[in-house]
């Protein structure tokens, strides 16, 4: 007899995200729902505003990825306007997303997804001084990994739980037979849990040395960026070259050693060596290093096939809404979307913990859309950017994929699972890291010749216009589309990773990345899966933020009333 699991809210993420699935007798997962229960509507908030504004407004769509929203936004419009910014714009643009990669991706691993590889309470029992001889069998000079650094992180959390608050480790499945780390490999990694919580202070200011500030930066402008005295500091650029020194440093001593341990400790474990359901893959063109170079190429692989990557066709975009909280008349077009909501409700069940409301799933179940490339699902991400990259022979990528499998001894095959999904985010981390100085010595290079920053945008009031970007979020592949009117915005959709890993079932009964990712997983415990926190984690859901709450019963929390032309 079968049985709902439902996980909600799944923490550790940005916004607010429910997962339910159905397990047979076995505990094995034979379906699953994805399910986003609040609304955004930013899209709605955009139309009649001035689109020389669409940046500032549309980075409010999300507290994490700011600048990515941020920068879609304007360059959406750049493209529609035919404005080409100049090279400095470019780099500086180039730099900011460098540095929001590098304190976002270890934010990631650290504080939002280690403590589904990591048992807390188990690092309680290790003994420093092993854990210390452990620490250099992953590094030559392992970072916060010294007796006298572990010991400090072990009495750390002593305290917090002989006070019975766990803090940020509460509320866990500790135990779970599927956690593989020793104990002193959970206090290594505990230890730069900790750590991190001050490396991504300076990862952020990074970022605030050309963004002006973290989160929501405010130096990108229709037409190029206002940071002029920044860039044309020697100090401030090194800065810039100072504090990427310290992230860089973590990422090679502790975040790289860390993913290699957890790579040998889990690479038996059923539960991560499956996890990606969806086989074709999509990532975009981005980071641009100077010289018409770029560190990602961009592509579709459809099927698993990587012997034929496809350039990417725009026009092969479309999102669908029959499972999605929302009316339209069929898959639409993002610059013929809208989003006009028609919220139906849950449906009373039994669960593993009694009677709940569950996700209907034979009717909308979710505020999330189904983005398809083509009529098929894609996966977007780090993975996918590493894939096509990889496909299509990007040294860069195909030296730091071959050497990551060499030196895990692990098969190519190994990189279709929840496992090598976070091995690509690391890979990925370490990739724009260094980058980035080549970046910054293009950029200062540059500047000896040529100082401009930005050019004059042109519009003509009575001209329409449309216009789209495509850029890689830390997430996946980011899209905004802007349609103008009469010198304002009349249309706009942003398609975002998110949207394209979670969204549900579309009318074809194909599922996305998230659900299809869970189908044919045991768990251990149903009552306390684990396991689908995991792989739902390896993704790094984005829900975005929302403008609509209910709660259980479908009651109404907040309202709020839009007015577009305010």
């Amino acid at each position: 007899m079968s049985k709902r699991v439902v996980v909600d809210p799944i923490t550790r993420i940005e916004g607010h995200l429910r997962v339910e699935v159905e397990v047979d007798e076995n505990n094995v997962i034979t379906d699953a729902w994805s399910s986003s229960t609040l609304w955004r509507g930013i899209e709605t908030i955009m139309k009649g505003r001035t689109p020389m504004d669409a940046g500032l407004l549309v980075q409010r769509i999300c507290g994490v990825c700011t600048y990515s929203h941020y920068r879609a936004g304007i360059e959406a419009v750049e493209n529609a306007l035919g404005v080409k910014i100049p090279k400095n714009a470019e780099l500086l643009r180039t730099l900011m997303q460098q540095a929001l990669y590098m304190h976002d991706h270890v934010v990631h691993f650290y504080h939002l997804h280690a403590l589904d590889w990591v048992d807390v309470v188990s690092a309680l029992s290790a003994d420093p001084a092993k854990a210390a001889a452990v620490a250099l069998q992953y590094s030559d000079k392992p970072i916060a990994a010294g007796e006298g650094d572990l010991r400090a992180a072990q009495e750390r959390v002593a305290k917090l739980v002989s006070t019975g608050k766990l803090g940020p480790f509460a509320n866990a499945y500790w135990g779970n037979p599927t956690y593989k780390l020793s104990p002193e490999q959970n206090l290594i990694a505990v230890s730069h849990y900790l750590k991190a919580l001050e490396v991504q202070r300076v990862a952020a200011e990074m970022m605030a040395i050309f963004g002006g500030k973290m989160p929501h930066p405010q130096s990108l402008v229709v037409g190029g960026v206002t940071c002029v005295r920044d860039a044309l500091s020697p100090a401030r650029l090194q800065e810039f070259k100072y504090k990427h020194s310290i992230v860089n440093d973590f990422i090679t001593r502790a975040y790289l050693p860390d993913v290699l341990m957890a790579a040998e400790a889990f690479k038996s474990e059923g539960s991560v060596l499956g996890g990606v359901g969806v086989k074709s893959f999509m990532a975009t063109r981005d980071f641009a290093l100077g010289n018409g170079n770029y560190l990602f190429e961009g592509g579709v692989i459809l099927n698993g096939d990587l012997s034929n990557v496809q350039e990417i066709n725009a026009d092969k975009i479309k999102e669908d809404v029959t499972h999605a909280w929302y009316d339209a008349p069929g898959a639409q077009h993002p610059y013929d979307g809208t989003t006009e909501p028609n919220y139906t409700g849950f449906k009373e069940r039994d669960t593993v913990y009694g009677p709940l409301p569950t996700l209907d799933e034979t009717g909308k179940y979710t505020w999330v859309k189904s983005p398809r490339y083509d009529d098929e699902p894609v996966e977007v991400g780090p993975l996918a950017c590493l894939l096509v990259n990889y496909a299509k022979g990007n040294p860069r990528v195909v030296a730091a994929v071959d050497g990551l499998l060499q030196t895990t001894g692990l098969p190519l095959e190994a990189l279709f699972t929840t496992l090598g999904r976070t091995a690509a985010r690391l890979l990925q981390t370490v990739l724009v890291a260094d980058s980035a100085m080549e970046t910054l010595d293009a950029l200062i290079t540059n500047l000896l010749a040529d100082e401009a920053t930005w050019v004059d945008p042109q519009m003509d009031d009575a001209k329409e216009y449309k216009g789209h970007a495509m850029i890689e979020a830390p997430r996946g592949m980011l899209s905004h589309w802007v349609r103008i009117k009469g010198g304002v915005v009349e249309n706009y959709q942003a398609v975002v990773p998110t949207t394209w890993n979670a969204g549900p079932m579309d009318a074809n009964g194909k599922k996305g990345p998230y659900e299809l990712a869970l189908v044919g997983m045991k768990l251990a415990d149903p009552t306390k899966p684990l396991e689908v926190i995991r792989v739902i984690h390896s993704f790094d859901p984005c829900m975005a933020c929302a403008v609509h709450v209910m709660d259980f019963k479908g009651t109404d929390l907040g309202e709020f009333t839009i007015n577009p032309s305010a």
